[in-house]
C-alpha cells in the first residue's frame, strides 16, 4: 500500500487562504491590542508621551502603585461581589426560566422572544432605562414603594445601595444569555429518560437533579465561564449608572481602569492599564480552572 503522498499547492493555498482572515482578525483585535496594554503597564505615559513616544521604562512601578492604592481592596471587592452575585442569579434564574419552557405551551415561542429582549437591547439602551426606573426622585421604583408604604430608596446616590442597583440590572441583562444557553442544552436530552424516571416514581424535583442537571453540567459549566468572563469586565452599565460611585462605592476595576486611564485631567496610563491586565489575568485563571476541571471530568 503506498503512502499518500503531498497535498496539491493549490489545496494548500486554498488552507491559507481560509486561516489568513482569522489569523489576521485575532492579531489586530487580540494581540496587538494585549501587547500594547503590557507596553502601557510597564512604562510612565503622559499625554505627551502617549503621542509622541518616548515614555520611559518602570518595570513593575504601576503594578506596585495600584496594589498600594487605597482604593485597590475595595474595587476587589467590589468586582467579586459584583460578578459572583450576578452569576449566581442570572445562572439559577436562568436555568429555571429554561426548565418551565421545556413544557411547551401557547405562547411559549412568543414568551421565549420576548425575554430575548434585555439581550438584544444595546448596553446603553438597558443601563439609562435602569437609571429612570432607580431614580430616587421619579424612578418607577419608588412609587411602587411608596404606594406599598416603604420608604423610598437612593439607589443610585447611596454607597450602601449603589452597587446593589448596577448587580440588579446586569442580573436582568444576563438572564436572557443564560436562558438561551441553558434551554439549547435541555433540547438535547432525550425525552425518554424522563420517561424512564418517571415510570420508576421519581418527582419532579428528582427528575431534574438525577436527569437534567447532570447531563446539562458540560453547557452549565461553558455558560458560567462565558458569563463570569463577560460580567468581569463590565463597564458600561455600571458607568452609565453610578460612574462608580458614589465615593467609590460601586467601583470596580473596570471603572478604575477606566478612571486612571481616562477619568482625570492627568491621566495615568500605566495604572490603568495595569488594573485592565488584572482582569486580564483574572479572566485566565477561571479559564485555566474550567479547562482542568474538564479535563479531570474527562478522565474520571
Amino acid at each position: 500500500m503506498t503512502a499518500p503522498g503531498p497535498r496539491p499547492r493549490s489545496t494548500q493555498w486554498a488552507g491559507w487562504a481560509f486561516l489568513a482572515p482569522v489569523t489576521i482578525y485575532l492579531l489586530a483585535f487580540y494581540a496587538y491590542p494585549m501587547y500594547r496594554n503590557i507596553e502601557l503597564s510597564l512604562h510612565h505615559y503622559t499625554v505627551r508621551s502617549f503621542v509622541h513616544g518616548g515614555a520611559p521604562f518602570t518595570g513593575f512601578d504601576n503594578y506596585r502603585k495600584i496594589l498600594s492604592d487605597p482604593a485597590f481592596s475595595p474595587a476587589l471587592v467590589h468586582t467579586l461581589v459584583f460578578t459572583g452575585v450576578s452569576i449566581l442569579f442570572q445562572f439559577w434564574i436562568g436555568m429555571g426560566l429554561a426548565v418551565f419552557f421545556t413544557r411547551h405551551f401557547r405562547l411559549s415561542a412568543t414568551l421565549r422572544a420576548l425575554f430575548l429582549v434585555p439581550w438584544l437591547l444595546p448596553l446603553i439602551v438597558s443601563a439609562s432605562t435602569w437609571s429612570w426606573m432607580l431614580n430616587s426622585d421619579s424612578g418607577i421604583v419608588n412609587h411602587v414603594l411608596h404606594a406599598l408604604g416603604i420608604a423610598p430608596i437612593d439607589w443610585l446616590t447611596s454607597p450602601k445601595w449603589s452597587l446593589a442597583s448596577v448587580i440588579i440590572a446586569n442580573v436582568w441583562i444576563g438572564i436572557p444569555f443564560n436562558l438561551v444557553m441553558l434551554y439549547s442544552g435541555m433540547q438535547a436530552i432525550s425525552p425518554e429518560l424522563y420517561e424512564a424516571a418517571e415510570l420508576d416514581g421519581a418527582s419532579a424535583w428528582q427528575r431534574f437533579w438525577k436527569v437534567t442537571f447532570p447531563l446539562l453540567r458540560p453547557v452549565a459549566a461553558i455558560t458560567l465561564l462565558l458569563g463570569l468572563v463577560y460580567t468581569l469586565k463590565v463597564f458600561d452599565i455600571i458607568w452609565i449608572m453610578t460612574k462608580g460611585g458614589p465615593a467609590g462605592s460601586s467601583a470596580t476595576f473596570a471603572t478604575w481602569s477606566y478612571q486612571l486611564g481616562f477619568g482625570n485631567l492627568l491621566p495615568e496610563f500605566g495604572p490603568g492599564a495595569a488594573v485592565g491586565n488584572l482582569l486580564v489575568v483574572m479572566a485566565l485563571a477561571f479559564g485555566l480552572i474550567y479547562i482542568r476541571a474538564q479535563r479531570r471530568q474527562r478522565e474520571a
